[in-house]
């Protein structure tokens, strides 16, 4: 019995050792890694990715949206307030980063990359991050500090759960840390959440002093919408009416060479198209006018 466990011993020690070492190996990987700096002429908008092995990098996308501000209808007040910023940003004016936040599809991630398109050729570029790589903002802001070029940094359908350490790496970023964003980079980010974390009725709740909880019961609240309050424009999207979801819908239409005589046809099918989804929002309404060019200009009857 003795003997087994002097065995088990010796084994779990060389575990250990094997693990340290192994740790060791990839800490020193990662150290010397850093972000790869991209071809800034390959394209005008870069993912950035980082790989099991520690390293880091900015990949040009190949293929990069062609949504024109024009494009974009119906939310005229949003699209004003994004471009008066970004050109504020792109002259070298002050500028606020960006929170646009509301119903899903009504044109919030459209939007930006509609910024992106106009202006572009005076030297925006777009840096889209996942949520779980916003832990390595500051180091990306470092990549691209001292560009000529300036930089969005893009985060679509941002939300947190409570805990997640990319939360306080880009609450820093915003406002409170030394390491801030430079001159040439903004934040513009979406979410289906105002407050970008979830939010409960029991909370309301801790406003009353119980036996058992906190001395300042506001401040836990407090803490969870003062990420969204570090974002200096908000900008809210709200569900179409069924007027202007006919009126994208028929945008979408002409654009995919439909003729206007079959506009008056199309509003029934496009109408059952928005019900059969239970949402009249812009996506809905350019997916109901792919399908029913694509069914004109096979010579098939849409809707059938």
């Amino acid at each position: 019995m003795v003997a087994f466990m002097s065995q088990t011993d010796t084994l779990l020690t060389e575990l250990i050792k094997r693990a340290d070492q192994l740790l060791e190996v990839l800490g020193k990987q990662q150290q010397g890694t850093g972000i790869e700096p991209p071809d800034w002429a390959a394209s005008v908008a870069f993912r950035y990715r980082r790989f099991r092995n520690g390293r880091a990098a900015l990949v040009p996308v190949s293929h990069v949206a062609t949504m024109r501000l024009d494009d974009l209808k119906e939310i005229d007040d949003q699209k004003e307030k994004i471009q008066r910023n970004t050109a504020h940003f792109m002259a070298g004016l002050p500028a606020n980063n960006v929170l646009l936040t509301g119903a899903r599809g009504t044109g919030k991630s459209s939007l930006i990359k509609a910024c992106l398109n106009t202006y572009s050729g005076d030297g925006l570029r777009l840096i889209e991050v996942d949520k779980s790589d916003l832990i390595d903002l500051p180091d990306l802001i470092d990549t691209v500090a001292g560009r000529p070029e300036r930089f969005i940094v893009y985060c679509d359908d941002l939300s947190f759960d409570d805990g997640e350490p990319a939360y306080k790496a880009l609450k820093s970023i915003l406002d409170g840390t030394v390491s801030a964003a430079g001159a040439n980079v903004l934040i513009y980010a979406t979410s289906n959440r105002r407050h970008l974390l979830p939010e409960y009725m029991s909370e309301n709740a801790t406003y009353t002093h119980t036996a058992d909880g906190e001395v300042h019961p506001g401040e836990g609240v407090e803490e969870k919408i003062s990420l969204s309050e570090r974002f200096g424009l908000w900008i809210s999207f709200y569900p179409f009416s069924q007027d202007e979801y006919i009126a994208i819908a028929n945008q979408w239409l002409l654009s995919f060479g439909v003729p206007e005589t079959l506009l008056e046809a199309a509003r029934p099918q496009a109408l059952l198209w928005a019900l059969e989804r239970g949402s009249r929002s812009g996506r809905v309404a350019y997916q109901f006018a792919r399908d029913f060019a694509a069914n004109q200009q096979a010579g098939n009857s849409p809707g059938a």
